[in-house]
């Protein structure tokens, strides 16, 4: 079979149009009863959300619909040439059933599924049944003309042809005829209808490119905040910070020089005052310098950094690592800060004694796990340490999940693609 894969239509002759036909007849089978099953479990899960059950169903219902709907993209590919990218929001999967309801109910492609149910179980059920229907009906004409319409006793259409004797027989079978003439080209083109229509309404087209817009303009507004906020501090603590001290020193020295000669005592005290100061502002700068970019974090990459940071915590804290190698930069210094972030509010609000960091690769993306056995109740809230977490991450399409219940423990799981 020869396959168009440009339109998503094909031409073929003989063993080609058949397997259309039946490709088609198989899709129709499946359209309807599955698409009726995901929608109306789908739509059951939804409402009982208010009441408490549906936030454990609906997850389990949705990527339901998901899987038929990927299992018809592969169709759609496969077999029309037609490919339809799914374009789901990443989840944790150790998220709790809350965050993975809503996350998959504020997906723009959650919906998008919803709504080609219907769709499916209509205009999709019948241009997938019509491959067939093209095919098979020739096959009642050519059986009226060879006497099956003796057996009606009144008339019998077939199509627009009322069949009542040989004449009208021999008409149907001129219709099949035409028919099979049509089948010859149309079947697979009809199958190429049926993948076409899928994609116009699973596929994202405009509304995709806009939500990704949207979301790159967000990011990218974030970023370039972070970026402004990052310099407006490090410009303030150089000012209030080493710079002063600097000033001191310099003050100290020119005092020392003064009273080299005539109070010796005295500059040597100014002497060894000027050498704390110059010691406190070296400190100083390297702590600042560490907040912009860790020398470990390059030197060592993100599992030592990681462990490092969690040496100076005053909370007895656990490090796991397993990643198989270096990832790029940004997305090592992303991380990084995204855990120490993460950490400083554990250490800060959640009054637990004991924390545990998790790091690894999985599927593409680099995840950090940290869970803490403290009090619970840390939400993404605007203003709090997670929500500018959340928009830094954004950048690089990461996701933030909190795990958090009234009483503990509480795990919030950071995600970042990487190569």
């Amino acid at each position: 079979m020869t396959t168009d894969t440009k339109n998503g239509t094909g031409r073929t002759t003989g063993r080609g149009i058949g397997l259309a036909a039946v490709r088609g007849l198989a899709l129709a089978l499946v359209s309807l009863p599955g698409a009726v099953l995901c929608f109306c479990l789908s739509l059951v899960s939804i409402a009982l959300i208010p009441i408490g059950v549906g936030i454990v169903t609906t997850p389990y219902a949705l990527e339901g619909v998901r899987a038929f709907a990927n299992a018809r993209r592969v169709l759609a590919a496969e077999w029309g040439g037609v490919r339809i990218p799914p374009a789901y929001r990443p989840l944790p999967k150790d998220a709790n059933p809350w965050a993975r309801t809503f996350g998959m109910l504020r997906d723009p492609a959650t919906w998008r599924d919803l709504r080609w149910l219907p769709v499916d179980m209509t205009a999709g059920f019948v241009t997938a049944l019509l491959p067939a229907v093209l095919l098979l009906y020739p096959l009642e004409g050519f059986a009226l003309a060879l006497g099956l319409w003796r057996v009606f006793p009144d008339t019998y259409w077939y199509g627009f042809v009322p069949v009542t004797g040989q004449a009208s027989a021999l008409g149907a079978a001129a219709l099949a005829l035409v028919l099979l003439f049509l089948a010859h080209f149309w079947t697979p083109r009809l199958l190429g209808v049926h993948f076409r229509l899928t994609r116009a309404v699973l596929g994202g087209g405009q509304r995709e490119l806009a939500e990704r817009v949207r979301v790159l303009t967000e990011t990218r507004r974030d970023a370039v905040d972070a970026s402004a906020a990052e310099l407006r501090r490090i410009e303030r603590d150089l000012h209030d910070g080493a710079q002063a001290r600097l000033v001191a020193v310099g003050m100290d020295l020119g005092t020392i020089e003064a009273l080299l000669d005539k109070d010796p005592e005295q500059a040597k005290k100014l002497i060894a005052q000027a050498r704390a100061s110059s010691v406190e502002a070296l400190a100083e700068l390297r702590e600042l310098v560490r907040g912009i970019h860790p020398p470990v974090l390059a030197e060592r990459g993100l599992g030592d950094a990681v462990r490092a940071l969690a040496l100076r915590l005053p909370v007895a804290t656990e490090v796991s690592v397993d990643l198989p190698g270096r990832a790029e930069a940004p997305v090592e210094s992303a991380a990084y800060f995204a855990v120490s972030e993460v950490l400083t509010n554990a250490v800060k609000h959640s009054g637990a004694d004991r924390i545990w960091v998790d790091l690894h690769r999985a599927d593409g993306m680099l995840r950090a796990t940290v869970t803490d056995n403290g009090k619970g109740g840390a939400v993404i809230g605007a203003g709090s340490g997670l929500a500018g977490v959340e928009r830094r991450l954004g950048t690089f399409d990461g996701v933030l999940a909190v795990s958090s219940p009234a009483g503990g423990p509480t795990m919030v799981t950071v995600e970042i693609p990487c190569a």
